[in-house]
């Protein structure tokens, strides 16, 4: 039984990393000093931004897979299992979004 993790898994050193829009096929890189909002919304990604601070959960969006660090203020735990604010949030591995 192997341990290692999926080299698409595996977080980045930099702290950059990248969404893979499952419709579209579209691989996006979120930089260091990019929020995801940002890369999404010059993609052409149909998202409302709201407050950009995390607070009001109007960018919160649906994720099909990824690891992240929930920077928000306004998602609970539960929500936080299927959501995430792109204007705050950080992902530790490649994340899938539905568009």
């Amino acid at each position: 039984m192997s341990t290692e993790i999926p080299e698409s898994r595996q977080p980045a050193a930099d702290g950059s990393f990248e969404i893979y829009l499952a419709w579209s096929g579209q691989v996006l890189k979120v930089a260091v000093g990019q929020s995801a909002l940002e890369v999404l919304l010059q993609a052409g990604v149909p998202i409302e931004p709201g407050c950009l601070t995390g607070g009001c959960g109007d960018c919160a969006i649906a994720y099909v897979e990824g690891d992240f660090i929930h920077k928000d203020l306004c998602l609970n735990g539960k929500d936080r299992e299927r959501f995430l604010c792109p204007c705050v949030s950080r992902a530790m591995t490649r994340i899938v979004l539905a568009f």
